[in-house]
């Protein structure tokens, strides 16, 4: 986990990005490969998967390869390119030697019966969405019919659901990018030879502005645009930016006059202004429960916050024949209300629920480090229609200082708020 406010991650993609240089550089950050190797195990995959990263350069820039071993399947390293066919999501092969594939229910259903946690579960299935999409359109057929060659081979698997868990192991909370370059040239597929960038990625990154170099090569594969457009909130040069770590995540081939890693900057957004009241619609999932357990209702909160609920309020009621209970409410985003509400039945002794969408105006807010004489503590900060703010200390930083220091987690708030004035 990282500390104190070191929870954006800006992505340099100066030579582009690939699946296995995203993993890479979360590693070269600090994420620990045992960590991976122990969430990855969670997929139940008949193969058994080991990473080995080493330390290698690139024009002179140290960082970290990723070599992904397959137990029964042999070893191999990731190549930033197509020779050796990964990264590479079409029902197809780009000269590979993966003869298998799996479907999109197949990997999704993998990744929801795993073990790991709720929110990475989710990305995860997303961004096979994302390029499933996008490869049923140009081929003319549906995701469910969309078979996964290359990513559905167990080494992307690992670099798109591993990226996902190093995110979150990582407790980074917003991904920003720089612009993005691509490279020139053509690359060969199984239905022949097409232009770079590839057809997945150009569709992948609609919207999104992009720029080719004079570089012989594709730099921007599938997985890494899925990786990009799931994740990342801008496409800008850095901006207020305090950075605390940096890491580099290295592609595997040389690549003239430019080191082939993605540039991975760690820390925080320094002054950033706020807006007006942004307006938006969410879902709101309510039960009533009149069976379970103090200790059994506190859990499923927990659950339903980590799983990516906005905010969860438990009320009392009086129910039907004078019984006690307990009003659940959950606010959620909309498109996460049917996973969300599966969660509740799951974690709830709930029957059923209720749902509705609601309008609701959230006023714009910045967050800051502030200086305590027992540490740095994390300062939310809401900024009002008329000028003035309101300013509360996150109660996990004073909770975890007091422990340390035997002080009052409320002292500690109070010195982080008025430091932060």
């Amino acid at each position: 986990m990282v500390r104190g406010m070191e929870d954006t991650l800006y992505l340099d993609c100066i030579s582009g990005l690939s699946g296995d240089m995203f993993l890479a550089g979360l590693m070269d950050l600090g994420l620990e490969a045992s960590a991976l190797e122990r969430g990855l195990a969670g997929l139940k995959m008949p193969e058994h998967v080991h990473l080995h990263p080493e330390r290698q350069s690139r024009c002179g820039i140290t960082g970290t390869w990723l070599r992904i071993e397959v137990h029964g399947h042999g070893c191999h390293g990731h190549d930033h390119g197509p020779e050796q066919g990964h990264d590479h999501p079409h029902p197809h092969h780009h000269g590979g030697e993966h003869t298998h594939g799996r479907s999109f229910s197949e990997i999704k259903s993998l990744i929801a019966r795993s073990s790991l946690p709720d929110p990475v579960k989710s990305r995860a299935i997303s961004v096979f969405r994302r390029i499933g999409l996008v490869e049923a359109a140009i081929h003319g057929t549906t995701i469910e019919e969309v078979h996964f060659h290359e990513v559905g081979a167990v080494d992307s698997i690992t670099d798109i659901v591993g990226a996902c868990l190093g995110l979150h192991v990582l407790g980074i909370r917003t991904v920003l990018a720089s612009p993005l370059v691509e490279g020139r040239g053509t690359i060969q597929c199984a239905h022949g030879t097409f232009p770079v960038p590839a057809p997945a990625t150009l569709a992948l990154l609609q919207g999104i502005p992009l720029t080719q170099i004079d570089v012989p090569h594709e730099l921007i594969t599938p997985t890494g645009a899925a990786l990009l457009v799931e994740y990342a909130e801008s496409f800008a040069p850095l901006e207020g930016f305090s950075v605390s770590r940096i890491g580099y995540g290295l592609g595997t081939r040389d690549l003239p006059g430019r080191p082939n890693a993605v540039r991975m900057l760690l820390g925080q957004r320094k002054g950033s202004q706020p807006q007006d009241a942004t307006p938006g619609r969410v879902a709101v999932l309510t039960t009533n429960l009149d069976d379970i357990t103090g200790e059994h209702l506190a859990l499923a909160v927990e659950q339903l916050m980590e799983a990516g609920a906005l905010d969860v309020a438990v009320h009392p009621v009086l129910m039907k024949k004078g019984r006690s209970g307990h009003q659940v409410e959950v606010m959620a985003r909309c498109e996460d209300r049917v996973r969300l509400g599966r969660l509740l039945l799951e974690a709830t002794t709930a029957a059923g629920y209720r749902w509705r969408e609601e309008d609701r105006e959230v006023l714009p807010r910045t967050e800051a480090s502030a200086e305590t004489p027992w540490g740095p503590v994390r300062v939310k900060r809401l900024h009002l229609p008329g000028g003035g703010q309101r300013t509360k200390a996150e109660f996990e930083d004073c909770r975890k200082l007091a422990g340390e220091h035997g002080v009052p987690p409320s002292a500690i708030a109070r010195a982080a708020e008025q430091a932060s004035r």
